[in-house]
């Protein structure tokens, strides 16, 4: 098996965007960065269609699966069922502060349930042998005190083998803040997760939170193993260009616009002509961030968006709109 590059860069898990059609464009796009799925509740993998879930693209790897629970038994399935789909990792989210994961008692609420935590890790490691991984907030509610995070990182390391931490740098507010506003309005404390790294240097110590700039990044890694990006890898894709240059001492030359929509064309078509309700809209919704910063982005987005225009279910919609920016950037 070929070896799996170190996750100094990744694409955070984020719930209904990092699908198995978003982590195509963003492979096309960079070779080397982790890409992760979006969460999914362990229960729907055991009882539901675990194709729909779990299946992805060849060549989608290095990828993680990111679970929601807190049944240690149903997690453990869960990893292995994720295992045997081919994943390189299992990830469990101890950050998301939404009120339908609170109602399930899993998510950002497990901080204050270390031991639990530390069950369902040891439940999934001993269910696979890819690893098992934590994401998690520096705390919850109004809990401003570094040792929450140290705390619940070291009982961590000691109760486990889990040795990478995924930390999202700000608090999560469990009451009085919609997901949208936790990822906003409670501040980023990145000494945090500096801090975490110099207590304990034998973990892999990955930031996340408000990162947007590849000068960002390379002023992160002076601190830390490796950083996650979210919301801009998805929003603006190319900003991932230049990631297996910058970060992975990559030689290829950065994927070309061009080559790029020709991919996505056939990509989107094959998509469409395997039946089961198959649209252009699964596909081109992931797509309307990649011309950013280019002359006529508005126009790609509008006709990546209009209902009308994808009725026709047809892929050519992505040449056609290709076409408007090509001529308005000299590219054609």
């Amino acid at each position: 098996m070929t070896a799996l590059p170190p996750r100094r860069l990744s694409v955070a898990p984020m719930l209904d965007w990092t699908d198995t059609h978003y982590r195509y464009i963003a492979r096309q796009i960079t070779r080397h960065t982790w890409l992760y799925s979006e969460m999914i509740n362990a229960g729907a993998i055991i009882h539901g269609d675990k194709n729909r879930f779990l299946k992805f693209n060849e060549g989608e790897q290095p990828v993680a699966l990111q679970l929601g629970g807190s049944e240690p038994a149903d997690l453990a399935q869960a990893a292995k069922a994720g295992e045997a789909y081919g994943y390189n990792e299992i990830n469990l989210n101890c950050g998301c502060p939404s009120p339908r994961v609170q109602k399930g008692a899993f998510g950002a609420c497990l901080m204050n349930e270390a031991a639990l935590v530390a069950d369902c890790l040891n439940a999934m490691q001993d269910a696979v042998r890819i690893p098992v991984t934590v994401k998690h907030r520096i705390g919850i509610d109004r809990q401003n005190e570094y040792a929450v995070v140290r705390d619940f990182v070291g009982a961590l390391s000691v109760q486990t083998a889990c040795t990478t931490f995924i930390v999202h740098a700000r608090n999560a507010w469990l009451d009085g803040l919609s997901p949208k506003e936790n990822r906003e309005v409670p501040p980023l404390k990145y000494d945090y997760v500096y801090r975490l790294k110099r207590d304990f240097p034998d973990l892999e110590i990955i930031i996340n939170g408000g990162i947007t700039t590849n000068e960002a990044i390379a002023a992160h890694l002076k601190h830390v193993d490796g950083v996650m990006v979210g919301r801009e890898a998805y929003h603006n894709p190319m900003v991932m260009r230049e990631w297996d240059r910058l970060f992975y001492g990559g030689s290829e030359a950065p994927v070309g616009y061009a080559d790029l929509v020709e991919k996505l064309f056939r990509y989107s078509r094959a998509h469409i002509l395997s039946g089961n309700g198959a649209t252009l809209r699964h596909t081109a919704r992931h797509y309307l961030g990649l011309m950013h910063g280019l002359k006529n982005a508005r126009v790609w987005r509008r006709m990546l968006s209009d209902a009308s225009l994808l009725k026709n279910n047809d892929g050519s919609l992505i040449l056609e709109a290709w076409r408007e920016v090509a001529k308005a950037n000299g590219l054609d």
